[in-house]
């Protein structure tokens, strides 16, 4: 409990400014390079991870046929990919979800998550 309310506090402390910016998809899938050797967006194949098209709107550890850490499942119980959960993931996914199998260290840079997530969501509205 003590982690949650220390996180909630942590994205709170971040400047609204930050994520308030709009995401270029283009520089979204450029960031994406980093991602591609585990994950797809344009396909539903899995690779090392799952696939990440569609993953807009979607429950955390629930592609069918891909076998999630249980820490993932058990974090996925209730939530949503939506672009606040991306927000808080991808910049330390293996702080934010203590137990899961993915070993990419996160993304760093402000504008690199804005991007991504809003390269993901027009790769999940093509769904």
């Amino acid at each position: 409990m003590f982690r949650i309310i220390v996180f909630s506090l942590a994205i709170a402390a971040v400047p609204a400014a930050t994520w308030a910016q709009e995401g270029d998809a283009a520089a979204g899938m450029d960031v994406f390079k980093k991602c591609m050797p585990c994950h797809n967006a344009d396909t539903d194949k899995a690779k090392i991870g799952p696939s990440l098209y569609g993953v807009i709107g979607r429950q955390p550890g629930t592609v069918e046929g891909f076998k999630y850490s249980k820490a993932m499942v058990e974090f996925g119980q209730g939530k949503v990919w939506d672009e606040a959960l991306l927000k808080a993931y991808l910049p330390d996914p293996r702080g934010l979800v203590k137990g899961t199998k993915m070993a990419f260290p996160g993304l760093k840079k402000d504008a690199d998550v804005v991007n991504v997530i809003a390269y993901l969501k027009q790769a999940s509205a093509a769904k």
